[in-house]
């Protein structure tokens, strides 16, 4: 792929997402992704071909790191550690893809009517492959009985938050952004929350 390919067609994805987080899917034209990209019309068509492909392009840009994000829970043993670095990966993708992230959420809860059937599934078998490692820990002792369902899931609100509500938050913490620092808190703070609350135990030597 050339430069000039690949340099617009990231930029082009960029735009993408910050007006299907800010207008929606069906409220969002190619037209408009165009002039905000300040390219024809025509190469946006070129690239993507269909208001679908780009869609799921955006899409693209915030599941491949949503999946990657379990790898500390699906390949660490210590719990402590798996959590703590699965939490600051969460927020790291929070931060550096807001807009892409506010497309995924206002997909879900619009029941994902344009979500792929292969992205779903490969969200659900990422979602059974965390659920089954903390009921192995569970199991194991390590980990206080819980349900794995609802510590999934608010482990994904808690940090999904920043990127989905940061107007909200920003307005609370009178910032106009969060800075690096306001993350590093955040995993300190949710972190600690997690693993005192569900009773964490490490298993490092």
């Amino acid at each position: 792929m050339s430069k000039i390919r690949e340099k617009n067609q990231v930029l082009i994805i960029e735009v993408a997402c910050r007006l299907f987080a800010l207008q929606g899917y069906a409220a969002t034209k190619m037209a408009d992704i165009a002039k905000e990209a300040n390219i024809p019309k025509p190469n946006v068509y070129y690239y993507f071909s269909t208001k679908d492909n780009l869609y799921r392009a955006v899409l693209e840009s915030v599941i491949q790191p949503l999946l990657d994000a379990s790898k500390p829970i699906e390949q660490l043993d210590d719990p402590a550690e798996a959590l703590t670095e699965y939490i600051k990966t969460k927020l790291r993708i929070s931060r550096d893809h807001p807009y892409a992230s506010k497309v995924f959420a206002n997909e879900v809860m619009s029941g994902a009517k344009y979500l792929p059937q292969d992205i779903a599934d490969g969200l659900l078998q990422q979602s059974k492959m965390i659920i089954a490692k903390f009921e192995s820990w569970i199991d194991e002792g390590v980990m206080a009985p819980l349900s794995p369902q609802h510590l999934m899931f608010t482990i994904w609100a808690a940090t999904q938050t920043y990127a989905d509500f940061s107007w909200q938050i920003c307005n609370v913490m009178d910032k106009a952004a969060l800075d690096n620092n306001d993350y590093a808190e955040a995993a300190t703070f949710l972190t600690q929350f997690v693993i005192n609350g569900c009773q964490v135990k490490s298993t490092a030597s």
